[in-house]
């Protein structure tokens, strides 16, 4: 359709070049032909220079027209690759998703499963302990106490390999029929068996394990110090860390004992790289500076293991801080030490300065989480004491469970780890060529123990001290970390 604008300008050209013809006919006295010749050329060079004119400016205009579509096919273009991106990044989430989600179920699988062999274990425990109350075993001898070793595995609540740092039946009990016999004994002859067992290094470590909850599958292993005297009586620590402080020999028990400790987590993660070991460190230890520097370079020379390395220190000691103690609990974190608070008497903690100073782990008391009477004194209620540390890098471990009940309770306080001898009461390594069977194994590995005797690493062992009628006795052998 023709547009307005055209037809009005072509009526323009007729009267310009009519107009020209008119004046020279009429002024210029030429012909009404000659006039008619000069207004035609006239008409004609005006129709080209108007055609030439709207040439150039379509020309000028879909010159543009073409730039704006290549603009807008360019955008066009991104959008789709931005869609496309988009597209892959949701098709990714929803594999992973899928791939959790298939995670996620055969890990609940795999508990189920773990969980039907442990109420299965404590079918076959509470089927013998009813065999043994009809029977009248738990008030006869103690050597009727004693089991046979597939017995004693089948109420273990823990796996063979698990436990394969405990000591033989014949090497425990006695020690702790001495310690339990043994009259009290007077200061300086504490510190006289305390000198003589550091001069002839009869420091031992006693293995406690913690397990995780509910699986009960042994995460760490806790190292309980022990002396010995010269009658192979065995001090607890107790009994001997407060005379060793006064004495200055603290320094070098906790020297030995790290050492000691370091040889058997380089065994223990031979089978499994995901093991930790606790190291308890007195505060005396810690404030002196001579000491401290003897087990720095000790620790700084296996920095490596500090993973899985964990110092323990008492509430108090994280009470009572001053610089000495702070600048060299920095000096540890700083080469990737962890450490780990028990001894915990309330529950008025701060996570986030724990945290700060390196404090990965604090052992509560199951008693001290589930007596309501603590709960209403403290900041925060138990039950949400494992989500707090949990924000800030802080496991928490219950200590000091001893009864199924506890365990029940714990888990509805979202505790992780437990500890106690429910588990497993602490226990020295095996002694060299002992087998779960009476039997010689010349071909495991062994360590020497301090005291001559070396100590199998890998042999299955069995719990002498289980709840059936020893386990008082053992309490009382094995005293506090």
């Amino acid at each position: 359709m023709i547009r307005i604008s055209t037809i009005f300008i072509a009526i323009c050209m007729v009267l310009v070049a009519a107009s020209l013809g008119l004046i020279l006919y009429s002024m210029a006295g030429l012909s009404g032909m000659e006039s008619a010749i000069v207004a035609l050329t006239a008409l004609t060079f005006l129709i080209l220079y108007n055609a030439v004119s709207m040439r150039l400016r379509d020309r000028t205009d879909v010159g543009g027209q073409i730039a704006d579509l290549s603009r807008g096919t360019a955008d066009l273009a991104r959008q789709v690759a931005e869609f496309g991106r988009r597209l892959a990044a949701v098709e990714g989430r929803v594999g992973s998703a899928n791939s959790a989600a298939a995670e996620r179920i055969q890990g609940v699988a795999g508990e189920i499963n773990e969980l039907g062999v442990l109420v299965k274990q404590l079918a076959v425990s509470v089927a013998s302990h009813d065999d043994m109350l009809a029977s009248g075993a738990l008030t006869t001898a103690p050597a009727q106490a004693k089991k046979p070793d597939d017995e004693a595995h089948r109420e273990r609540p823990l796996s063979a390999e698990d436990a394969a740092f405990a000591a033989e039946p014949t090497a425990a009990a006695p020690a702790s029929v001495a310690n339990e016999s043994a009259p009290s004994r007077s200061q300086a002859q504490i510190l006289a068996a305390v000198r003589s067992a550091v001069e002839e290094n009869r420091i031992d470590i006693f293995l406690q394990p913690m397990v995780t909850l509910p699986q009960r599958k042994v995460r760490f292993y806790e190292a309980v110090t022990r002396l010995r005297d010269d009658r192979d009586q065995l001090l607890a620590a107790d009994d001997f860390i407060a005379v060793a402080e006064a004495a200055g020999l603290i320094g070098r028990i906790d020297h030995t004992v790290m050492l000691k400790c370091v040889q058997v987590l380089r065994r223990l993660m031979v089978r499994n790289k995901d093991i930790g070991i606790f190291c308890n460190v007195a505060a005396a230890t810690l404030g002196n500076p001579t000491s401290f520097a003897q087990c720095l370079d000790f620790l700084e020379a296996n920095r490596a293991l500090a993973p899985s390395f964990v110092l323990e220190f008492k509430q108090a000691t994280f009470r009572n801080l001053g610089p000495t103690e702070t600048e060299h609990l920095a000096a540890l974190a700083q080469r990737g030490y962890r450490f780990s608070i028990d001894h915990v008497t309330h529950l008025r903690i701060e996570p986030r300065e724990l945290a700060d100073r390196g404090v990965r782990f604090i052992k509560v008391p199951a008693a001290l989480l589930l007596d309501q009477k603590h709960s209403s004194a403290s900041d925060i209620h138990p039950s949400d004491l494992s989500d707090l540390l949990g924000r800030f890098g802080i496991d928490l471990i219950a200590e000091r469970i001893e009864g199924e009940r506890a365990v029940v309770d714990l888990l509805d306080y979202d505790v992780r780890f437990g500890q106690g001898f429910l588990f497993a009461p602490p226990r020295p390594l095996r002694p060299e060529g002992a087998s779960a069977t009476g039997g010689s194994a010349p071909n495991k590995p062994q360590e020497t123990n301090g005291s001559g005797k070396t100590a199998s690493l890998d042999s299955p062992a069995i719990d002498p001290l289980r709840a059936s009628g020893n386990a008082a006795l053992a309490r009382r052998a094995a005293g506090p970390a």
